[in-house]
């Protein structure tokens, strides 16, 4: 039989069995970076970004832009109804050849107001008794940007579930009685910021589903832990809903995990046993990206410090720490991954600005994926 033949025959078996050959594709990267473009009043940051010299704002483009991610996940980007900002600032990075036709938000839970008093202070209307902590509806959110067109009929938002219904869920109480109260416990929501799944369309027809979420800081409460055990159910949703447990179906993968756990698992306050079981989950890998620049910059163990993700070095402030995260599903294979986070004598350290907090004290996280 002639090589033709053979190559008929074994095409013919694949369209009898119902398989299509891959013949490979280019890797896709996917990022996290909380930008910290959040403003303490609505609009702020649209003006910010539409003077053109704001000094975040670019550096913030600039480490995009160099990084230059196919996808990418915004955490701490102020939320505005038509999206104008977020239009604005993918407008930013067009200039510098940065180009994300493709934009996605829901509205977050972050300054939503409950019209109860959901932090026990006594007082109604203050930014800790929005569903999450937020000084407007909106601040403070999350945003997707993408090269790849997004299909917006099939994302889905979690966000509305109320943190008692989670299966497991450990609700704050003090001396035996729930905390604030048994009536904001019943309106609490469990999303600080927001869980979403929304699919990515790959140019080789694949969808790929980020799974995106940004959790509050296990902080900043008092002896009953409130922030602390939402913080805890916040990354544990995740489990539960691969599970089965919730009223959603699971994604299908290949998923990517993605965003802000506010979470480190071996430093730092909260349940940190949480965020070691989710990267310990055989359902997803975790591809540790790191930096050598973190490993300087670090105040503990260099070979933990490669791995962090936030410079909260300054005084009063927690330290360095892990808490942004790729986590892609364990169908994926992993090419590369790192943190953008330059060692001093490294050029792109000038991208960073005086002190490293230019554009934030957070440090973009990326992850090259091959697909099988």
């Amino acid at each position: 039989m002639s090589g033709a033949m053979r190559l008929l025959g074994i095409i013919a078996l694949w369209l009898t069995l119902g398989v299509v050959p891959s013949y490979g594709a280019d890797p896709v990267r996917i990022a996290t970076y909380t930008v910290e473009l959040d403003r303490k009043r609505p609009g702020l940051l649209l003006r910010d970004i539409l003077k053109g010299d704001d000094p975040q704002v670019l550096a913030a483009a600039r480490i995009i832009a160099r990084i230059h991610p196919d996808v990418i996940l915004l955490t701490r980007f102020d939320y505005d109804l038509g999206g104008v900002a977020l239009a604005a600032f993918a407008d930013v990075l067009a200039q510098g050849g940065a180009h994300y036709p493709h934009r996605f938000a829901f509205r977050p839970n972050t300054g939503r107001a409950s019209g109860l008093d959901l932090d026990g202070d006594g007082r109604l209307g203050g930014p800790a008794d929005a569903q999450g902590f937020g000084w407007f509806a909106g601040q403070s959110g999350m945003a997707i940007l993408s090269r790849y067109p997004l299909d917006h009929d099939r994302t889905r938002d979690f966000s509305g579930l109320l943190w008692q219904d989670l299966p497991g869920a450990i609700l704050p109480q003090v001396a035996g009685v729930p905390f604030p109260s048994r009536r904001a416990q019943a309106e609490q929501r469990l999303s600080t910021t927001g869980h979403w799944d929304v699919p990515v369309l790959l140019p080789d027809g694949r969808r790929l589903n980020l799974l995106a979420f940004h959790a509050t800081p296990p902080v900043f409460d008092g002896p009953e832990d409130r922030n602390g055990l939402r913080n805890r159910d916040e990354v544990r949703f995740w489990r539960v809903l691969w599970d089965g447990a919730l009223p959603w179906l699971p994604p299908d993968p290949p998923f990517v995990l993605i965003g802000n756990a506010n979470l480190d698992p071996t430093g730092g306050q909260g349940h940190r046993s949480e965020i070691v079981a989710l990267l310990a989950d055989p359902r997803i890998q975790d591809p540790m990206p790191q930096s050598a620049g973190a490993a300087i910059a670090g105040q503990r163990d260099p070979v933990i410090a490669r791995t962090d993700t936030v410079a909260w070095d300054a005084e009063g402030e927690p330290g360095n720490m892990r808490v942004d995260y790729v986590l892609p599903s364990a169908d994926l294979t992993v090419l590369d991954a790192g943190v953008f986070w330059p060692t001093p004598d490294d050029p792109d350290v000038a991208l960073l600005g005086e002190g490293g907090r230019a554009a934030s004290r957070g440090r973009l996280v990326w992850v090259d994926l091959e697909f099988p």
